[in-house]
């Protein structure tokens, strides 16, 4: 995500960073780089200017200049201002107690994928033990209401329906519902159009006003840049936001949309879309996105993303199994399902500080974790659990079986080999496992990690 911006951006910061004395020259030239950067991300030039002034300002003051370590202190603006310009702090959902409702209205055009953000909100607030109700108010286009119902089903909240004809009523029956069976919060799917039209928004006035929603919050597709400001400004001016939704934010490269709707509407992002699955809606801390940015990762949301989604007593089993030197074929493949579980590749390992610069804009080959799959799993069981019986005639049926090479498999079964063996040192060597943190906080080698999990 915001791959264009994030390569320049790291590139200036390990410039400037490493520099024992700024000038004003430093400076200016500095800024313009950032300036051509922002532009070509999309960002509104209004924002774009506010930026480069303020930075511009406060990088020529004497705290700068007469800096021990000048070049950090001008790198700890640079990232202070982005992530000022994404909204400073991250905001929460205003939301009620449980003994009352609280009601969730979504808004915004076809294709943003409101459904799909309904749908992930619910999940999210469920499993922060809120007993959620969803409304399927989008009767305009086909199947949206089969689709929230779908999605409601396989996350276990229920989806109220009764009036098809009518989405005001509909919402207001959802409402009368949630209190009669002591739902707390209702989450609202409505519909949309290709463009803001009055019949829309004379909708969404009646149904806003029959609810009373704590929260109105505009899903937006990030990709569509200034676009999506727009159409944030619009809705605000109309029907009055209280916080936006960036769908679609891992495929997003350039960030316009991200960087400019803070400063232009007033109205936090309040979670981003990383992906396809229910657990892929994050909440948005501009702080870490403007670390990710600089280059300096965000640690701290990938532990987070482990501690959520890695199962507990499946990571202390396998600890255990290596400390005995009895990791297998199927704990590595295990490993395999757990990552991807965590979201991309690319993702995760954007998180980790000097990333973006070993990287160098390339992307890593997620085909080599799904290619090493396919070999594992063609695999018999005993081969799984002793790779050592595997010789030749083994290794060209399991390539056959799995649609590889005898080349694929023979380097799989060096790497686990590898694995396995530095798997057993760090478990048995307490200070190899604080150095191994300490190399995650200071940036570790993204090559020989992405190798791990199939090659760049």
């Amino acid at each position: 995500m915001l791959e264009k911006i994030t390569g320049t951006f790291t590139d200036i910061a390990r410039t400037i960073g490493g520099k024992s004395t700024i000038t004003e020259k430093n400076i200016e030239e500095t800024v313009e780089r950032i300036k051509i950067a922002l532009l070509e991300a999309d960002v509104n030039l209004r924002v774009v200017r506010r930026f480069v002034n303020s930075t511009i300002e406060e990088a020529k003051g004497e705290k700068v200049l007469r800096a021990v370590d000048p070049g950090q202190q001008f790198v700890k603006i640079i990232h202070d201002k982005i992530a000022a310009m994404l909204g400073d702090e991250k905001q929460s959902l205003h939301l009620k107690g449980t003994d009352t409702q609280s009601v969730i209205l979504l808004l915004g055009l076809q294709g943003a994928g409101k459904t799909t953000a309904a749908h992930k909100l619910a999940a999210r607030l469920q499993k922060e033990g809120r007993k959620v109700l969803l409304a399927a108010c989008d009767l305009v286009r086909p199947a949206a209401v089969e689709q929230l119902s779908v999605l409601g089903e396989k996350i276990g909240v229920p989806v109220f329906k009764e009036d098809l004809k009518n989405a005001v009523r509909n919402a207001e029956e959802a409402l009368i519902y949630a209190r009669k069976n002591q739902f707390d919060t209702v989450i609202v799917d409505t519909a949309g159009r290709l463009q803001i039209d009055d019949d829309m928004v004379q909708e969404l006035v009646k149904i806003k006003k029959a609810l009373s929603p704590v929260e109105t919050i505009l899903v937006a597709d990030a990709m569509t840049g200034q676009n999506a400001v727009d159409i944030a400004q619009t809705f605000d001016e109309k029907l009055g936001l209280s916080g936006v939704i960036l769908t679609k934010f891992d495929s997003d490269a350039r960030g316009g949309a991200a960087l400019s709707l803070r400063s232009i509407t007033g109205k936090p992002i309040l979670f981003i879309g990383t992906g396809e699955k229910t657990g892929d809606l994050e909440p948005f801390y501009p702080e870490r996105i403007a670390s990710r940015i600089l280059g300096m990762g965000d640690v701290v949301s990938l532990v987070e993303k482990a501690q959520e989604t890695v199962n507990q007593k499946e990571a202390e089993r396998l600890q255990k199994r290596m400390a005995r030197n009895e990791f297998t074929l199927d704990d590595m493949l295990m490993q395999f399902q757990q990552v991807k579980n965590m979201g991309s590749i690319q993702s995760l390992v954007e998180m980790l500080p000097g990333a973006a610069a070993q990287l160098g804009g390339r992307g890593i080959d997620t085909a080599g974790m799904k290619k090493n799959e396919a070999i594992i799993q063609s695999m018999t069981k005993k081969e799984r659990e002793n790779h050592l019986i595997i010789g030749p005639s083994r290794r060209k049926r399991i390539a056959k079986g799995s649609g590889t090479s005898v080349a694929d498999v023979n380097k799989l079964i060096k790497q686990f080999e590898k694995t396995k063996l530095a798997m057993k040192k760090i478990s048995r060597n307490k200070g190899m496992q604080a150095q191994l943190l300490n190399q995650l906080g200071g940036g570790a080698d993204m090559e020989s990690l992405a190798r791990q999990f199939g090659g760049m």
